[in-house]
């Protein structure tokens, strides 16, 4: 009787550097540390700023905190990670946090449902720092995993319902959920 070998496909898990975590949310996402850059995120967040209609408002900090993302960290928006996912042939949906996780379709094939990106509040040095910061969750052969980049490891979810309640958890603190589709949907 032949015996068959299933190599266990490695999940990628970029680490947190700076004010980086949409790259590195992104990149997680799409599972392949090369899917973007900072310097095309970077592209990406100029080229908002020059079809931005707000440009008279700006002030000298504008040079440093440009309205997309921060020169020096990072920190970019959500008008970067919607661009980019769009550039890579992805759809953005906002989950309407007036309604609870359970109404997202977490069964979707993995050609409709690419995986969820969360913006959430964050608090550091002792509440000193308020920000907020992006992660991704994404099914891997049928494992949905936790991809934050502030987190050690890639951190499996059990259940679906585990999932559920993450996101609800999420919507009550006040975070964001993005729904990523492949293609037009």
């Amino acid at each position: 009787m032949m015996e068959e070998k299933y190599e266990k496909k490695a999940i990628y898990h970029e680490k947190q550097r700076l004010q980086f975590c949409l790259l590195h949310a992104l990149n997680n996402l799409l599972q392949d540390k090369d899917s973007f850059t900072r310097a095309y995120l970077d592209a990406i967040a100029n080229k908002l700023i020059v079809i931005d209609p707000n440009k008279e408002s700006w002030t000298l900090l504008s040079v440093i905190f440009k309205p997309h993302h921060n020169t020096l960290t990072g920190n970019y928006d959500v008008n970067v990670l919607i661009a980019a996912l769009e550039g890579k042939g992805k759809k953005v949906v906002w989950h309407d946090r007036r309604t609870a996780a359970s109404s997202i379709d977490l069964g979707q094939s993995d050609e409709t449902l690419m995986g969820i990106v969360l913006n959430v509040p964050v608090r550091k040095y002792g509440g000193l720092w308020k920000g907020r910061h992006w992660i991704a969750l994404r099914r891997i052969e049928g494992v949905w995993y936790d991809l934050d980049s502030d987190l050690a490891a890639p951190k499996p979810f059990q259940r679906e319902e585990e999932v559920k309640a993450f996101l609800d958890d999420v919507i009550g603190q006040g975070g964001e959920v993005l729904i990523v589709l492949h293609g037009e949907q």
